[in-house]
């Protein structure tokens, strides 16, 4: 069965200061969160990995980690592709005055176009446990 573990990695870390805080290491080796996830993932067997990001980011996301897990994954059989969240991802109509991105629905209906399996979503912050991940593979 295929399998996506979508990756909201679109949010504007207002109260984390200066930088991007999905791209901020967490340890000597220079890994980010993510890195784990994508760790997990591969091993419980997930088969494509969508992070959802927001444009403006993509160059400096896609330096950082995306171009090095999308070579990781690949030798895994594993495919990666990006889907960009924005004001307008939502079902109705954009409130006035609204000009942040809603949040998790608004990132997992800009991953709809790009995913058609099951789906798994974290956030850029939390780690993927490999035995959750293997029981949702195996459903």
């Amino acid at each position: 069965m295929k399998t996506t573990l979508l990756i909201m990695a679109a949010d504007i870390g207002s109260r984390f200061g200066t930088g991007i805080k999905q791209l901020e290491p967490v340890d000597d080796a220079n890994h980010i969160i993510m890195d784990y996830s994508i760790h997990d993932a591969l091993v419980a067997g997930f088969n494509h990995v969508v992070f959802t990001i927001r444009k403006d980011i993509e160059k400096e996301f896609k330096e950082v980690i995306g171009d090095r897990i999308a070579a990781i994954c690949s030798s895994h059989n594993v495919t990666v592709d990006y889907a960009f969240q924005n004001i307008n991802n939502i079902l109705g109509e954009l409130p006035e005055g609204r000009t942040k991105p809603w949040g998790t629905g608004s990132a997992v209906l800009a991953a709809k176009n790009v995913s058609k399996e099951p789906l798994k979503h974290k956030t850029d912050e939390e780690i993927v446990d490999a035995d959750i991940a293997q029981q949702m593979e195996e459903k």
